[in-house]
């Protein structure tokens, strides 16, 4: 339960950033162009993407912040273990593949502003690997 406590946290800080931006939040930058340089990394924004998309985003991200507790059987019984093991399996693939992609050459030559290309190289990418890994955990403890 440890290790769905843990994910769920960190998901749903990473959704509750997802929202402040939405709603026209800066930090950790104070302008536009800055959020962009640090949270997105394409050079060719000047503005943050628009704020459905964000608070849509920070929904994805609330749901998987949701999943490590339905795995660790949090809430047994609210769907069907297969529905709820094959859907983690999914978040996991999603947060491997956006992991894995930090490394790659053509994400990173899309995403080479600075200071993302760093941040994502250093943390953004490691923390996806990192949450892949989690769901893998309660994925196999499932098995």
């Amino acid at each position: 339960m440890a290790v769905a406590t843990a994910l769920a946290l960190v998901l749903a800080a990473i959704a509750g950033l997802h929202v402040y931006w939405g709603l026209g939040g800066l930090w950790p930058a104070s302008t536009q162009q800055g959020l962009v340089g640090t949270v997105v990394g394409d050079a060719r924004l000047k503005r943050m993407p628009p704020p459905l998309l964000s608070i849509t985003v920070a929904a994805a991200i609330a749901v998987t912040a949701l999943w490590p507790l339905l795995l660790a059987g949090a809430f047994a019984g609210v769907a069907p273990r297969l529905l709820i093991q094959g859907a983690g399996v999914a978040i996991m693939a999603v947060f491997l593949l956006r992991g894995i992609a930090g490394y790659v050459p053509a994400w990173r030559r899309k995403h080479a502003l600075e200071p993302f290309a760093t941040l994502d190289r250093c943390c953004y990418a490691p923390l996806c690997l990192a949450i892949a890994a989690g769901y893998a955990v309660l994925l196999f403890k499932g098995l």
